[in-house]
């Protein structure tokens, strides 16, 4: 059993964080910005609360944070009151933030200069994964490191791969965000063709599925997609932050991005329809309403 502090209690955090607790059986302690939230997770699973991120960091063998931007990333690390101003020389800070690549390699210089470990671990897999305990992690970082953080985070993952060194967790998750919005328009595209064209959809995804069309997304959004129900996920917004975080890494890399570009632009348009916090297979909402048979 360890000691371990989690910072950040959203949609993805709390369950994860959870399974720490209940799967993994470590002690855990949680810090939120809401301390509601967070007195919330402690009556669900147990465990304490912090007031701070640095109170919370205390004394722990690792810490982990799961906010929202590169911002809140600095701001739980190396802000006033963040985990490093107490973390204990030899400890792991594990980040399941979708952050710039940027960011990722700052902390962990700064983790290095302070004699800590500083790991960028975004998530993929939803919600569904987080609640699940079945996530996908990318790991950028040291290998000693990730070695031993590696047992932690199988308590609420089932595939993780250290990508390289620090930062390139980051990038991965960017590569990640760059296909599944290129699946989620051809799969909003696809439905929109066979309603037209008077298809029973049902039967259509029945048929395809099994064939080299099949993905994640057709699998489990085909139906709220086809029924224009967006409550199932990953928000518009988040997914704008992801894929503005890949374009400007692709501006100084030098890839080219046109469809990711596209899709960024195709989900601004879903924002201006008032469906910020809609899922991201809501981009079928800009191709119109199912036609009338």
């Amino acid at each position: 059993m360890a000691k371990v502090a989690w910072l950040g209690l959203g949609v993805m955090g709390f369950p994860m964080a959870g399974h720490l607790k209940v799967r993994g059986g470590h002690d855990v302690v949680v810090y939120n910005r809401s301390h509601a939230k967070a007195k919330k997770w402690r009556d669900a699973f147990g465990g304490s609360t912090a007031a701070t991120p640095a109170e919370a960091a205390r004394d722990c063998d690792a810490v982990f944070s799961c906010v929202g931007n590169d911002d809140d990333v600095r701001s739980v690390t190396i802000g006033p009151d963040g985990a490093f101003q107490t973390m204990r020389p030899g400890t792991i800070f594990v980040d399941h933030t979708t952050t710039s690549a940027r960011v990722a390699r700052e902390l962990s210089a700064a983790a290095t200069e302070r004699g800590l470990y500083f790991l960028d671990c975004p998530v993929s897999g939803g919600q569904a994964g987080a609640e699940g305990g079945v996530l996908t992690v990318m790991a950028g970082g040291e290998e000693d490191a990730f070695a031993r953080a590696e047992p932690l985070i199988l308590s609420f993952a089932r595939n993780i791969r250290r990508m390289g060194p620090s930062g390139s967790g980051q990038l991965a998750k960017m590569a990640n965000q760059i296909a599944v919005a290129g699946v989620v328009q051809g799969l909003a595209e696809a439905i929109h063709f066979a309603e037209c064209a008077n298809l029973d959809i049902e039967a259509l995804i029945a048929t395809i599925s099994k064939g080299a069309a099949q993905s994640w997304q057709m699998e489990n959004r085909w139906k709220t997609m086809h029924a224009r129900e967006f409550g199932f996920g990953f928000a518009v917004d988040w997914m704008r932050k992801d894929l503005g975080i890949c374009l400007n890494e692709a501006a100084s890399n030098g890839a080219e991005l046109p469809i990711t570009g596209l899709i960024d632009g195709y989900y601004q348009e879903i924002q201006e329809l008032g469906g910020s916090r809609w899922d991201t297979s809501s981009l079928i909402a800009r191709l119109g309403h199912k036609p009338k048979t």
